[in-house]
């Protein structure tokens, strides 16, 4: 059967188990498996990707202030489906280069615009499920982290295999970003 001509643009979601935790903290403090769509190396061309995640327990997730080259959207929802206004949580968020606090204990959209720092983002109390989605637009998550001679780029894109060499995980070199939807298969 030929390719279909849309194909490319329909990626199905595969499970993903968290495989990163801080130093002495187990991965427990997420429900698994999660899904992540992860922008331009599963539909090539993408300028989004996104996490969905279901938080558990407690759980410092990002120590590090750090800002995009484009928009990010964090939503907080009660992960007890379907009901996601039933949330009982508080998660403490720094925004900009005043560390300005933001305690969320509802259900919560926050627009972080390009440039802007942001983070800690800590977990601090969750006694019910929190759904969680990191969305960044742009088609690999990545981030500049520190300033001046600190100043440093770093990009992840999860566990899942480079589209360009079937036999090696993704390394976040960032060559998928060039790819389009409608571009021949990069070849292995």
């Amino acid at each position: 059967m030929s390719e279909r001509k849309y194909e490319k643009l329909v990626y199905q979601f595969t499970p993903e188990y968290n495989e990163a935790s801080a130093e002495g903290v187990g991965t427990d403090f997420v429900y698994s498996p999660q899904a992540y769509f992860r922008g331009a190396s599963q539909i090539p061309g993408a300028k989004y990707n996104v996490g969905f995640q279901i938080m558990v327990k407690p759980y410092f997730l990002d120590r590090m202030p750090h800002r995009h080259d484009v928009d990010e959207y964090l939503i907080f929802l009660g992960g007890t489906f379907p009901n996601v206004f039933d949330f009982d949580a508080e998660i403490s968020l720094c925004i900009g280069e005043e560390m300005e606090e933001y305690i969320i204990t509802q259900p919560t959209i926050v627009r972080i615009p390009a440039g802007v720092v942001h983070c800690p983002l800590n977990f601090k109390r969750v006694d019910k499920p929190i759904f969680f989605q990191a969305a960044c637009m742009q088609g690999m998550f990545g981030g500049v982290y520190g300033e001046g001679e600190q100043k440093f780029e770093m990009f992840y894109n999860g566990p899942g295999q480079c589209i360009y060499d079937k036999e090696k995980k993704c390394d976040s070199c960032r060559k998928c970003l060039r790819g389009d939807w409608d571009q021949p298969e990069p070849q292995a």
